[in-house]
């Protein structure tokens, strides 16, 4: 089973897995950008296969960015084959453009990845029982603060509008009922209270708790607000051609960067019929990709866990950077009637 915005697989016990991480789309990520040269910028690093990828096919530089710090430790068996090829940045990519300027490439895979729903005390899996923790930087709020303090009705937004769960009502008002007995801290408490709120799912039909354990990991680790401000950080870190290139997981993920696209591309048009109109005279990005590409047969056998991945990559101008607002790019809104 995979949940929405995993960017490598799950394993079991409770340490990271032996199976090879495969990183998803590298392949026609790295054909839409060759040929790779210069300084780019690993906004994900998570396991480190785009960074590797892009080494081996010809960077001269990768930065790469994350806020877990787990995500340095597992490289240290292999960092040093680079040399000062490959700089390390903790931290967030939704401030590259304070690590780094005049980058040729940014790459940003988003989502969760394997190495962190392997441990069941990072509280990511509903597959496996931990603590309720969700927290991508080990710091700030827990899923579990979340879940035991917010309101029936603030929980029900973020199901519904970051998780995209259509019984958020029914899970948030369970949750409450359940807390009020007894604190929620564990992930399998959780999943209990979830799917007794929900039918048992069909042969190949997603986990019941899928949707809410994203819509939680998303609000603890504020997810959209850093792909929203990333973008942004991007255009503002890339030199005039340098490439942009994202890998989403899910349609939420991919709407935003589509309308970014298509806004920095000169594209007009509204993410819905309450946002502002988009689009500027001086666009900021060419698109590379019309349309987002998807897995190949060849991937989709070697990783099925690719299903739902989608590439998009456009190309900076030499247009100054500007803002655009997060209605525009159809950035979930809470605070909206949840089902």
């Amino acid at each position: 089973m995979t949940a929405p915005g995993m960017r490598n697989g799950m394993a079991g016990a409770n340490t990271p897995s032996d199976k090879p991480h495969i990183p998803v789309l590298l392949r026609p990520l790295l054909a839409a950008v060759a040929p790779v040269s210069g300084v780019w910028l690993d906004g994900t690093f998570g396991a480190g296969g785009y960074t590797r990828g892009l080494l081996d096919a010809g960077a001269d530089k990768v930065i790469g960015v994350d806020r877990d710090p787990l995500a340095f430790e597992m490289a240290a068996d292999w960092v040093g084959d680079y040399g000062d090829r490959l700089v390390m940045q903790p931290g967030v990519f939704s401030r590259m453009d304070e690590y780094a300027q005049d980058l040729d490439g940014v790459v940003l895979d988003l989502g969760v990845s394997s190495m962190q729903l392997d441990l069941a005390e990072r509280g990511f899996s509903f597959m496996k029982d931990g603590p309720l923790d969700m927290r991508m930087s080990q710091e700030g709020e827990s899923a579990a603060d979340l879940v035991n303090t917010a309101t029936e009705e603030q929980l029900a937004d973020i199901l519904y509008h970051y998780g995209e769960e259509r019984a958020s009502r029914r899970i948030a008002k369970a949750i409450a009922k359940a807390r009020a007995e007894e604190p929620i801290t564990t992930t399998l408490r959780l999943v209990q209270i979830i799917e007794s709120c929900l039918p048992r799912p069909k042969p190949g039909q997603s986990h019941p708790a899928t949707r809410s354990f994203q819509g939680l990991r998303i609000a603890v680790n504020a997810e959209y607000e850093e792909l929203y401000q990333g973008l942004m950080a991007a255009e503002r870190a890339l030199k005039p051609g340098g490439q942009l290139a994202v890998v989403t997981f899910h349609s939420i993920e991919d709407r935003m960067v589509k309308r970014f696209f298509q806004s920095r591309a000169g594209k007009t048009g509204r993410a819905n019929r309450y946002a502002p109109e988009i689009g500027q005279e001086l666009p900021q990005f060419t698109l590379k990709t019309r349309k987002a590409v998807g897995p190949d047969d060849q991937e989709l056998q070697e990783n099925p866990r690719s299903r739902s991945a989608k590439l998009r990559v456009a190309i900076r101008t030499d247009a100054p950077s500007g803002e655009i607002d997060a209605r525009a790019v159809g950035m979930p809104q809470l605070g909206g009637r949840a089902k």
